[in-house]
């Protein structure tokens, strides 16, 4: 599965540098193995921004970082180039990608994450929960969240000391730090969606999907 999102993330043309960065040796090792690029990092850390931190301090000409979980075996090369664009605009702290619900049971579901934007296309909630309530009537939609980001690395640098809060531990979402503690996060639409890994279920799925 490593392998897949390397080569997807490699295929986008807009990517400098690309790093597998982890603190188990077999991923290294076997990154290595068919030609990749990977570094360790220290086994404190608690999320995967905090890895991506610590090996972006070690390439002091990269301004933006994209964070490519290694659960996006089918990653889209134009996905990332999306994302990447929305760092055209120099406000732009922290970046991610949206997509319709093109399936309703993903609604329900806590592992699929919803978001609502306002009107400049930032996010303003992440939940495991279905949003709207449904609780009133309105036309309001949400949109499912996928698993890319990129930051601004001087931003990546300070979120990557903020303390968690409770609304984060509430939901087991680390971006709602960020929101939190007021940093905006600017989305895409895209309307490729690339099924994540976040349950044995899921492995049949993506591997139907597979050419």
């Amino acid at each position: 599965m490593v392998q897949r999102v390397y080569e997807g993330a490699h295929a986008c043309p807009e990517i400098s540098k690309l790093v597998v960065a982890t603190d188990d040796e077999r991923i290294l090792n076997h990154v290595l193995e068919f030609g990749g690029q990977a570094e360790m990092t220290s086994p404190k850390h608690q999320s995967g921004t905090e890895r991506c931190q610590e090996v972006a301090e070690r390439y002091p000409d990269i301004d933006v970082v994209i964070n490519i979980q290694g659960d996006e075996p089918l990653v889209n090369p134009s996905q990332l180039s999306q994302l990447i664009s929305l760092f055209h605009h120099p406000t732009t702290e922290i970046g991610t990608l949206v997509t319709p619900f093109f399936a309703k049971e993903d609604i329900i579901n806590p592992n699929r994450i919803k978001v609502i934007l306002n009107h400049l296309e930032e996010a303003l909630c992440f939940s495991r929960s279905p949003i709207p309530s449904g609780q009133y009537d309105s036309n309001l939609v949400p949109l499912k969240h996928l698993g890319l980001y990129g930051y601004r690395k001087k931003v990546l640098h300070e979120i990557a000391q903020l303390t968690p809060c409770e609304w984060e531990k509430s939901e087991g979402l680390e971006q709602l730090r960020w929101l939190y503690y007021g940093y905006k996060i600017q989305t895409g639409l895209t309307t490729i969606e690339t099924p994540n890994i976040d349950t044995p279920q899921d492995v049949k799925k993506v591997l139907d999907l597979l050419p």
